[in-house]
């Protein structure tokens, strides 16, 4: 498939309220004129980036799984974002991607937000995946891990960057930065979905929800401080052109990831 099709819902969160978010989000999905391949939604997006886990942690069989499922099959796309899910007494901030036809695969946070305390409730993840979808190749990963570009190198050899995020405003510089940076480094597109309002820890989130291409070239960007949809179309033919031009990631250097 040369093109995809992406949806970002770019949302305030109601604070811990499941149900109340998953309502939300299917008025906004349902207001989706046009069909789409893919619906991104934010970091934690069923509860805001609550440090909660074990008042508002679901199961992979729960509520929100069930919903994403229902909402994939109905619309014939993928939806994805991440959750608070408990597993074997642990807690993961998990990012979630649905397939239209049921099928689950996921990613546990690896880089923990120790600055809120996040690595003290949740359990970092320890591996990274690729996602296979329509002939294209995504890496999803999750708000804290941006800031570490070894981890998301591109050895995979990927086509889509994918980060979901509860990016406060007075670091938002370092978001729109470093997702024009991950495009370029990696020469793949990449997307970033955050959340806008304000939490229950006097928190402020400013947006900046946005797709890059392989250049680093802005190919949509959401307005700040608003709830809004935004829709974009990657094309393959984008990433060969460019990578057979420039060839970049064939110098790039070997290296291991050890545990932390």
């Amino acid at each position: 498939m040369q093109h995809l099709k992406i949806a970002l819902i770019q949302a305030d969160l109601v604070w811990q309220n499941a149900e109340q978010n998953r309502i939300n989000f299917s008025k906004k999905i349902n207001e989706i004129t046009e069909h789409v391949d893919v619906i991104v939604l934010p970091e934690m997006f069923t509860t805001g980036f609550s440090m909660q886990p074990q008042k508002m942690a679901e199961y992979m069989l729960g509520d929100t799984v069930t919903w994403m499922q229902q909402i994939a099959s109905e619309k014939n796309t993928a939806i994805c974002g991440s959750i608070i899910i408990s597993e074997n007494k642990n807690f993961y901030n998990r990012f979630i991607f649905v397939h239209p036809e049921g099928k689950i695969e996921y990613y546990n946070k690896r880089h923990l937000f120790t600055l809120a305390g996040e690595h003290t409730v949740y359990t970092q993840g320890e591996e990274k995946i690729i996602i296979e979808y329509k002939d294209w190749k995504i890496c999803p990963l999750v708000c804290y891990d941006l800031r570490f570009p070894v981890w998301a190198r591109n050895v995979e050899e990927y086509d889509v960057l994918l980060y979901v995020a509860n990016w406060p405003k007075p670091r938002i510089a370092a978001w729109d930065t470093l997702l024009k940076a991950r495009s370029i480094e990696n020469m793949c597109y990449t997307i970033g979905v955050n959340r806008v309002g304000n939490d229950a820890n006097n928190l402020e989130y400013s947006g900046h929800s946005g797709v890059y291409n392989c250049l680093g070239e802005e190919v949509v960007k959401a307005k700040p401080n608003k709830e809004e949809t935004i829709i974009a179309v990657l094309e393959k033919n984008h990433i060969t052109e460019t990578r057979n031009k420039l060839n970049f990631l064939s110098d790039k250097d070997l290296f291991e990831i050890k545990g932390q």
